[in-house]
This record gives C-alpha cells, structure tokens and sequence, in this order.
C-alpha cells in the first residue's frame, strides 16, 4: 500500500513527484506547518523559517510542474518568511532602523489577539438569547463590562449596531438576567455621553470564588472594546447596511486569520459549521454572508465548500486583524 499522501496548505503532495527528495520534503513542511499550529506559544523566528523552506520548496515544484498558482504562493511565502521574520526581530527589540511592524494593527501583541478571541469565545458559549442580532449586542456589551461586570453604556452605542428593535432585545436581555441597568431600557437608549446608563453583566462580576471569565487586565478591556468596536462599526459594513450576521462574521474572520490575512491555521480555512454557529444562521446561509463581506472590501479569494470557507481578509481591513499564532 501506498503511504497517504503528504498535504501542504490545501495542497495534495503527488506520489510520482520527482525528485524524491522535494516530494519528501513537501509533506515533511506540511507536518511541520501542522506542528507549528499547534503550539500554545508562537516562536516567529521558527515561523520564518518554515516559510523560507516552504517558498524554496514551491519554486522547485512549479519548476518541476510549470505550474503558475504554485510560483505564486512560493512568493506569498518569501514575503510571509520575510514578514516573520521582522516582527520576531521586533519582539525581541533587534528591528532595522526605520523598519516598522509589517502592519500598523489597532491590536498589537499576540497576548491582545488572544484576549479578543477568549470574549468571542465566551459569547459563542454563554449568549444568554438566540439569534445573531442578540449575540452582536451581547460580544459589545460583554467588552464594556469584561473586567469588572460593570460598565456604562449611551444609547448611540446600541442604536449604532444593525438591531430591528433595539428596545426590545434590551428588555430581554433584562428580563432574562443577563444584563441588570440603572434606571429603564428608554432612560437607556436616550442616553447622551454626558450622563452615560450604569450597567452590570451578574455573570462577569469577579468574586472571591470566580475570579470572572477573562484573564485580561483593566487597561486592555477599552482596547479590546475600541477594537470591536471599529470592526463592528467599519466604514463600508456600515454603509452597505449589512446585517448583525454579516458584522458577526467579520469578527470571526479578524480573529480567524494569519499575519498575512489567509483564513484559518495556516491559511487552510475555517471550518463552515463553526462559522455557521458563531454567526447564528443555518450553514446554507453562510456563502450570502461570505458574498456581503465580499462586496464590502473585506474578504478577497473567498470559497465556501460544504466544509470550509477559504480566502483572505484585504489589504485594507488587516489592521483589524487579530493573527492566529
């Protein structure tokens, strides 16, 4: 029986790929790749490296295939080796003089990307009502009230999110416990920033048994906030009207993608379900809100299989990005 067949970045390695050694190598880098994602901490000086044997990898296999797509990721990954490469020596304070970070991000560590993922991810588990126009509310509300479960909120800072009847998801999210306010839902929504609406999220108030969900300190959480905020709020999702869906899947993408903006771990893309759920809509849905953010300038190169949505976030919105490492 043949061995299976070596996969590197949603590419099959063929087993009559000669020279032997280049076919060897390919499928070694791809196990690699999987490896590096896999880590719990990133190591970027390794991460160059494997981009720079990936990249002389791919040009010897489009010299051996004639094969265009496969020269044209050998550059993609010079550049991400080169890309790497610079951000460790930055991190380890050794950058070039006028050499700055390959993209000026609102988030700038690893630590930040990480933080904005686990309140993603806390939302995803513990959005106290259904629906997409809900779980948008609660991701902004949860970031106001993070670190200490107790926040102010403005009624522009409600009527600003793509919500039917802001009112009314208030009132539920009341009703259900979730969210306690000062005074009532309309005193909320008039609220000017002069005279900001007191909140608390119960399930977010530290104790002396529950420390609360989230790890981060008091200085990220407005970061964290301004940084959802902007990409919830960006210019072109909110002039194309686009829905709580569509702003929800923007935050799965800003979280869910490389350094160099391709989707998912090693650019191999996300998984369909898992989008589907963040989102709140049925899995047929998704290519409609994939084709939104496609039409906003956000996504580039986008496909969505029955399993997987590949592509890349465009240049313009990757300062939003929250890199996976």
């Amino acid at each position: 029986r043949r061995p299976p067949r070596g996969r590197i970045a949603q590419r099959l390695v063929p087993h009559d790929l000669r020279p032997v050694a280049l076919r060897d190598e390919l499928t070694e880098l791809g196990e690699l790749f999987r490896a590096y994602q896999a880590r719990t901490e990133p190591d970027l000086a390794m991460l160059a490296d494997l981009h720079a044997r990936k990249a002389e990898a791919f040009h010897a296999w489009a010299e051996a295939t004639a094969d265009t797509g496969l020269r044209l990721d050998a550059r993609r990954a010079e550049q991400a080796a080169a890309t790497a490469r610079l951000q460790h020596l930055h991190r380890i304070g050794q950058a070039p003089d006028g050499e700055g970070p390959a993209v000026a991000r609102l988030l700038t560590a690893p630590a930040q990307w990480n933080h904005a993922r686990s309140v993603l991810a806390h939302v995803a588990e513990n959005a106290p009502l259904p629906g997409a126009e809900a779980r948008l509310l609660v991701v902004m509300v949860t970031l106001r009230t993070a670190q200490s479960g107790v926040g102010n909120l403005v009624g522009q800072d409600i009527k600003g999110l793509p919500l039917h009847d802001p009112q009314h998801l208030v009132e539920q999210l009341v009703e259900s416990g979730w969210l306690g306010i000062s005074g009532t839902v309309e005193e909320l929504i008039a609220s000017r920033p002069e005279n900001p609406t007191r909140i608390t999220v119960p399930s977010l108030t530290p104790d002396e048994d529950d420390p609360g969900p989230f790890t981060f300190g008091r200085k990220l959480r407005p970061k964290l906030s301004g940084w959802a905020q902007r990409v919830v709020g960006e210019k072109k999702l909110r002039k194309g009207k686009t829905e709580a869906d569509v702003r929800l899947l923007a935050l799965a993408l800003a979280t869910g993608s490389d350094g160099e903006g391709r989707l998912g771990p090693g650019g191999e893309g996300i998984g369909v379900d898992t989008l589907s759920s963040w989102c709140a809509v049925d899995p047929g849905d998704l290519p409609a809100l994939v084709d939104r953010l496609t039409a906003a300038d956000w996504l580039a190169e986008a496909e969505v299989t029955d399993t997987l949505l590949t592509g890349r976030l465009t240049e313009r919105v990757l300062p939003l990005g929250c890199p996976l490492t």
